[in-house]
């Protein structure tokens, strides 16, 4: 039971999943995720690196994709309404989640459900399943009253949401379900669901939320503050050695197996990095994204390798040249880039949005200390 002393918040029926364990009993261990994205960032590993230790420990684990749950929206933590996502985006979402989720549990052998399965099929579940919850239970949640004292709206779907997810839970049979802090009424919702079907109610493990790179909120891509695990590794090494100090330790116990030993903060992020990258592209490749760390950043020299683009236009001002580039978002990102001094053209600083960029001949675009890119006409 080691993995239920590290890197967890809170467990509800603690006594009584410490006896599950102890009875060797094989636990129905239950995660899961709406693809309200893409890509998969450290964030996301917290939950899926505690699942693999479950699965390491013989229980089964229930991977449950939230296709459907998706199209509504998690409230949980949101000041405003999600937008809703069409079913298109859900399916190019989801394309390579479960790629990306392999990298730390052994899908083999893991249960995969679709949410979709069982409320597509027969949508008038839903009444039934709302006819077993009061509105009053429902708006009691934090992230509700803050809005209702606002003056924000709150949808009948976002009401809905945590019934929805507490009936995936009566689905696959849940014996504990993991989640972030912030889905702690989400977790209790299933308990109530389940209970009011005449189920045994699921264990619950609450897991600390990761902060992201901006050392203020938590990791997200809506935030920009992410640390994805399909980025590039010299991009995923710089981003962790830019972390603020005070998430090193949390970093260490959440995204890791290992212990930090050193006292001086950069040493520790050095190998803090090279352990995650060597996580998610092995050894070889974890110690040569952190060489090039070294020559680019403390050196300030050149990456060895930079990839080049084709652009058709042949002369642009800077700030639509980060743009076409992909280098920035929006135009008005990509002054705020330049006008914070994070811009270069080879080693040459840049202040101007509106200067003139001529591609006569290729020029090397650097944006913070990690990007870099080849531009030629």
């Amino acid at each position: 039971m080691d993995f239920l002393s590290r890197g967890i918040s809170e467990i509800i029926e603690k006594e009584a999943l410490e006896a599950a364990l102890r009875g060797k009993k094989k636990l129905r261990v239950k995660f899961g995720i709406d693809p309200t994205s893409p890509d998969l960032h450290l964030g996301h590993t917290v939950p899926l690196r505690k699942l693999k230790q479950f699965q390491d420990a013989g229980h089964q684990v229930v991977l449950v994709i939230g296709d459907f749950t998706a199209q509504v929206g998690d409230p949980s933590g949101r000041d405003k309404t999600r937008p809703m996502l069409t079913e298109k985006q859900i399916r190019a979402n989801l394309k390579t989640y479960l790629v990306q989720a392999g990298k730390i549990l052994n899908l083999k052998k893991s249960e995969i459900h679709y949410n979709s399965k069982w409320f597509s099929k027969k949508p008038a579940i839903i009444y039934d399943i709302a006819s077993r919850v009061t509105l009053q239970r429902v708006i009691e949640r934090d992230d509700f009253q803050k809005r209702i004292k606002g003056g924000q709206d709150i949808t009948m779907l976002e009401v809905l949401y945590p019934l929805l997810q507490g009936y995936d839970s009566v689905m696959v049979k849940a014996d504990v379900e993991l989640g972030g802090t912030d889905q702690k009424f989400n977790l209790l919702m299933g308990r109530r669901i389940q209970r009011s079907y005449a189920m045994p109610e699921q264990n619950i493990i609450t897991l600390p939320l990761l902060v992201g790179t901006d050392g203020v909120q938590k990791m997200s891509k809506s935030y920009n503050n992410y640390i994805g695990i399909t980025e590039h590794p010299e991009i995923m090494f710089g981003k962790i050695m830019s972390i603020p100090d005070s998430l090193i330790d949390s970093y260490y116990e959440l995204c890791t197996d290992v212990k930090r030993i050193q006292t001086d903060p950069r040493q520790a992020k050095l190998v803090l990095a090279m352990v995650i990258v060597g996580m998610y592209y092995g050894e070889k490749i974890a110690v040569k994204a952190h060489d090039e760390f070294i020559r680019v950043v403390s050196h300030k020299e050149m990456p060895t390798e930079i990839p080049t683009i084709k652009i058709g236009i042949k002369s642009l001002m800077l700030a639509d040249l980060l743009v076409n580039a992909k280098l920035a978002a929006s135009k008005s990102e990509a002054r705020r880039l330049i006008e914070q001094g994070g811009v270069k053209i080879g080693q040459e600083r840049q202040s101007d949005p509106n200067k003139m960029i001529h591609l006569e001949k290729e020029i090397v675009l650097q944006v913070g200390k990690h990007k870099f890119l080849r531009v030629t006409f």
